[in-house]
Parts: C-alpha cells; sequence; structure tokens
C-alpha cells in the first residue's frame, strides 16, 4: 500500500468556500424577505443515515435548512455526531445572518447526533427557550402476523 496522503486546503479554496456558503445566505434572505426576526425554531431531525436541521420562524415557515450532505460529509460519516455539530453550526451562521436570538428545539429521531447538535448550538450563542422531544412513538405497533401452522 502507498503512502496516504493528506490533502490540505489551501487559504484561497478556504475563502473561496466561505463566499459561497455566504452567497447561498444571501440568496435565501433575498428570497424570503423577511425582516430582522427575533425568534425562531430549530427542528433537528437525525437518523442512522443523516442529521437534518431546519430553521423556521415561529408560524413554522422554513428559512433555511442544513443536512450532513449538504455541509460535504458523504455516505457514513453524515450519521457521526461530528458532522450533526457541523450542521448546527452552520444553521448558527444563518440564524446569526437572519437576526435570530432566540430558539425553541425541536428534536425528532434515534440518530447519534441528536445531543451534539443541541451542545453545538448553545454553544455558538443562540439562547434555546426549551428543548422538545417529537419522536413518533408507536402505542401498541401494527398488529402481529397469524401464527405459522406446519
Amino acid at each position: 500500500m502507498g503512502k496516504k496522503r493528506i490533502i490540505k486546503k489551501s487559504e484561497e479554496e478556504l475563502l473561496k468556500e466561505r463566499e459561497r456558503v455566504e452567497a447561498g445566505v444571501r440568496k435565501e434572505i433575498k428570497a424570503k424577505k423577511t425582516s430582522k426576526i427575533k425568534e425562531g425554531r430549530i427542528y433537528i431531525s437525525s437518523s442512522y443515515n443523516n442529521t437534518i436541521i431546519t430553521l423556521t420562524d415561529i408560524q413554522g415557515r422554513v428559512l433555511a435548512w442544513r443536512s450532513a450532505g449538504s455541509v460535504g460529509f458523504k455516505g457514513t460519516k453524515k450519521a457521526t455526531p461530528f458532522a450533526a455539530s457541523k450542521v448546527a453550526e452552520s444553521i448558527c451562521l444563518i440564524s446569526q445572518k437572519l437576526g435570530l436570538e432566540k430558539v425553541s428545539v425541536f428534536v425528532k429521531g434515534i440518530g447519534s447526533g441528536r445531543d451534539s447538535a443541541i451542545r453545538s448550538l448553545a454553544s455558538h450563542g443562540l439562547e434555546i427557550l426549551s428543548i422538545k422531544d417529537i419522536t413518533p412513538v408507536p402505542h401498541n405497533g401494527c398488529r402481529p402476523p397469524k401464527v405459522r401452522r406446519v
């Protein structure tokens, strides 16, 4: 096996990537034509395969969304807590551009990125008003199959 090569991005590439992200944020802001919003909701959907975070206003209208795949993770790395924290960091940047200060967090799913996403939201300066788990839980489940007769 050959030597492992570590690819390091140059400063130019990092600047281009940051400009691309900020341009996407500007487009979203222009498309929504929203004034400065103070409060909102963040929905974290964490599955075994991916973590999706949606930023909405109080009425539930989507302002922005990010997933681990859209941030740049591929394959099984999308379901990691690190990927979830990076997605939350991206959402925090967008919420700061929109002027969002207070959020209510709604968590759905059983993936490993739930806790790290909430921690990342709190550490990046968003004031979390409430955290609610809205994972669907079956009350009795579906009907079992008939007993097998041999």
